[in-house]
């Protein structure tokens, strides 16, 4: 990580662009941009993180904040809810941190440490796919962690009764890299599956023996022009889809993201770009539950990258852009569901690439 550090902090003094320290007790969605340490001879690292607000399009920078050693040299493997999960390379202990938060405490941020991850037989759990939390650990005992890694693996801990983990295997094949995600609503997690065409949920009182539940979705809505766009797109060896399921913070509303991007060849490496994101919303009727095609989800915005995805009220936070996803991922950017196009941050070339923490983190306050 110290490595990673020294390469990316060069590109900020190369570039002018304005940076701000922090000036107000919150802070709307951010990403983490960087994250500079100075080892103290007292054993005390303290460190400047600075991150990117979207909605105002600037970097801002907190000072003297105080970074756990425990995480210096170790991999971010996640995000949700604000907490950052890192893995060690050591012994491979999986760390949960509000480190990331630019409101947590400066002087002692706090740290969880879990047990290594252990693969079932035919499963591996080196490489981290996606993860979420069912609240963040401060607010409840019967906190659970869910961990998905790539290939048939999740696992489950409730750290604060159990630290043992609890392994189950997904359908073979069939979810290897589906996204987790925690719905307050339903009390469950969930899983999508290829093409967001069914989603697998396992409740808070998980066992290894206990079966999913199986959910078909069903769409409605779709548009012609789409359909056979996105068809098209599926059978071209250079593009790649994924999905997200995001839930509203008060659960009232859910929805679907389809994230589709192009793959450009660049110096001999495929890099992809966002080409199209489609929305679909819950809706429940006397028929059942679909989803349903919108280019309008009102003054919500959607924050979509390697972490848990959530989404917020635009006019919470003056900037921010209604009826848009952000994204992280297949390039960094905007995507405006009226218009159908994408568009990038008003910044220097190269300033957001290699983000250290490729997540959106949802609002903090101190």
């Amino acid at each position: 990580m110290s490595r990673l550090l020294s390469k990316l902090s060069p590109i900020m003094h190369r570039r002018s662009m304005s940076v701000r320290s922090f000036s107000s007790s919150m802070t709307g969605p951010y990403m983490l941009r960087s994250l500079k340490v100075n080892p103290s001879p007292g054993g005390v690292n303290i460190g400047k993180v600075l991150v990117f607000d979207p909605a105002k399009e600037e970097l801002l920078e907190l000072t003297d904040k105080a970074i756990p050693e425990e995480i210096i040299m170790t991999k971010a493997t996640g995000a949700s809810k604000g907490w950052g999960f890192f893995s060690d390379p050591q012994d491979s202990c999986i760390l949960i941190t509000d480190v990331m938060n630019p409101w947590s405490c400066k002087s002692n941020p706090k740290i969880f440490t879990l047990p290594p991850l252990t693969p079932l037989p035919s499963c591996q759990t080196d490489v981290i796919w996606s993860v979420a939390m069912s609240s963040c650990p401060d607010d409840d005992q019967d906190w659970v962690v869910g961990i998905k890694s790539l290939g048939d693996q999740l696992s489950f801990c409730r750290p604060r009764r159990d630290l043992r983990w609890t392994k189950i295997t997904t359908p073979p094949d069939y979810f290897p890299t589906s996204n987790l995600m925690y719905s307050k609503k339903d009390r469950k997690f969930y899983l999508t599956g290829p093409g967001g065409h069914h989603l697998l949920s396992y409740d808070l009182h998980f066992k290894k023996s206990d079966k999913p539940e199986f959910h078909e979705l069903e769409f409605r809505n779709f548009p012609e022009s789409f359909k056979y766009d996105s068809e098209q797109s599926e059978l071209f060896p250079s593009s790649c889809r994924t999905e997200r399921l995001v839930e509203s913070a008060s659960g009232d509303e859910r929805f679907l993201v389809k994230w589709y991007a192009k793959g450009c060849l660049d110096s001999r490496k495929i890099s992809y770009e966002t080409q199209r994101i489609m929305v679909f919303r819950e809706e429940e009727t006397t028929d059942g539950r679909f989803m349903c095609y919108t280019d309008d989800i009102g003054d919500m915005c959607i924050f979509v990258s390697k972490g848990e995805a959530f989404c917020i009220p635009a006019s919470s936070f003056p900037g921010l852009k209604p009826n848009s996803i952000y994204f992280i991922g297949f390039g960094v950017g905007v995507y405006d569901l009226t218009t159908r196009t994408s568009s990038s941050f008003q910044a220097p070339t190269g300033a957001l690439n290699y983000p250290w923490a490729p997540y959106w983190f949802p609002p903090s306050s101190s």
